[in-house]
């Protein structure tokens, strides 16, 4: 099978034109499209659906909520979405048979879903089925992809995230994006380092406290606090160590979010598991903002360690490399971040992948290795 990555964005921009596609897009029902908030595998779902239509396609949507995409069709599966209920598998299946309702008759070329109970439908379909892993793929989430078998199309969005289960029907890597011109680049930053996700261990907020105080920076937190994991891990782990030099902020929405990046000295990033990818890096670096991260799963193919970042081995050298973020060019992680994060690149880089599979040409192009973002970006 061959390996099909995003193109740079010089590449994108330089490919001819050809017939539209219409593609099927079904977003999971928890949060509007984009989100106000949190959910960031529905404002990469947002981002594609727009550059996808600004490349000239047409896009019919399922999701939740209000229309606030430019897709060409949508249709509704909750009117709230029922964030409340996460966790719940009932959302799950409602949004999967209000898919399979819509998609019945209708005139498309593929399905792209990005729900968990959807791709269960792809068997009985004569389109293919694209299937883009936002999360784990091992353990009970590796095991349930691998029994989809050749039913679905599958599409990593690191590396990274590839190696860990070489097992999947693989058919492309394609890096998630943000539109980077809605994120304000500032070069004179605030006094604070910034912490932004979610409260949990994998996340690890506590680490980043403790890094930005052995530095002597005052650090800034946000980030989701709903969930009763989370809010127990606020209260044993994170809230002991707040206090003048270190802030919680609640949870950000999309403007104080932004706010918050490009007023930062560095986001620091002290993540403890293999995450597929962190949108919260290239969201950062679109602000002119460093990236102080450990090097776990997707860290090394996005941050380009002492040009855009620094990434440690270690959480014990995580102060150290908050010194280090600071005397950057904040400039660079701009230009990297529109040069490789950018929305018309991962759509490109989609619509490669739709190409490939609706022309039965598997070796349209082999694009052997996206090594580092070092690598990418030289």
């Amino acid at each position: 099978m061959s390996d099909l990555f995003v193109p740079a964005a010089e590449q994108a921009a330089a490919e001819s034109a050809q017939s539209p596609l219409h593609v099927a897009m079904v977003a999971p029902p928890w949060f509007e499209l984009p989100p106000r908030g949190y959910g960031g595998t529905e404002a990469v779902v947002a981002a594609l659906v727009d550059g996808l239509v600004d490349r000239g396609h047409q896009v019919t949507l399922v999701a939740s909520g209000s229309h606030r995409t430019k897709a060409t069709r949508f249709h509704r599966v909750y009117d709230v979405p029922p964030t409340e209920r996460l966790g719940d598998p009932a959302p799950e299946v409602v949004a999967a048979a209000e898919a399979a309702r819509v998609l019945a008759d209708a005139d498309v070329d593929l399905v792209h879903d990005h729900t968990l109970a959807g791709p269960l439908l792809a068997r009985g379909r004569r389109q293919p089925t694209v299937v883009t892993t936002h999360g784990p793929v091992a353990g009970s989430d590796g095991d349930y992809y691998e029994r989809l078998g050749a039913s679905v199309d599958v599409v990593a969005i690191s590396a990274s995230q590839r190696r860990l289960n070489p097992a999947l029907n693989w058919v492309g890597t394609v890096h998630n994006a943000i539109d980077v011109r809605s994120f304000p680049y500032r070069a004179d930053k605030d006094d604070y380092v910034l912490w932004l996700g979610r409260f949990s261990p994998q996340k690890a907020p506590d680490l980043a406290i403790e890094a930005a105080r052995a530095a002597g920076r005052r650090i800034v937190l946000a980030g989701k606090l709903n969930e009763e994991p989370e809010r127990c891990y606020f209260s044993e782990r994170v809230a002991p160590l707040l206090g003048p030099d270190a802030e919680y902020v609640g949870e950000a929405d999309a403007t104080l979010k932004r706010e918050l990046l490009a007023g930062a000295q560095a986001l620091v990033f002290p993540i403890q598991w293999e995450e597929p990818f962190g949108m919260v890096m290239i969201e950062a670096m679109a602000t002119g903002t460093p990236v102080v991260a450990t090097r776990r799963g997707s860290v090394p193919e996005i941050v380009v360690d002492g040009a855009t970042g620094v990434v440690v081995d270690d959480v014990a050298e995580l102060p150290a490399a908050i010194h280090r973020a600071t005397e950057l060019d904040p400039a660079a992680a701009r230009r990297h971040t529109l040069e490789h994060f950018d929305i018309p690149v991962m759509a490109a880089g989609y619509e490669r992948v739709y190409r490939m599979l609706v022309e039965g040409t598997r070796s349209i192009r082999d694009i052997t290795a996206l090594g580092s973002a070092a690598e990418a970006a030289g």
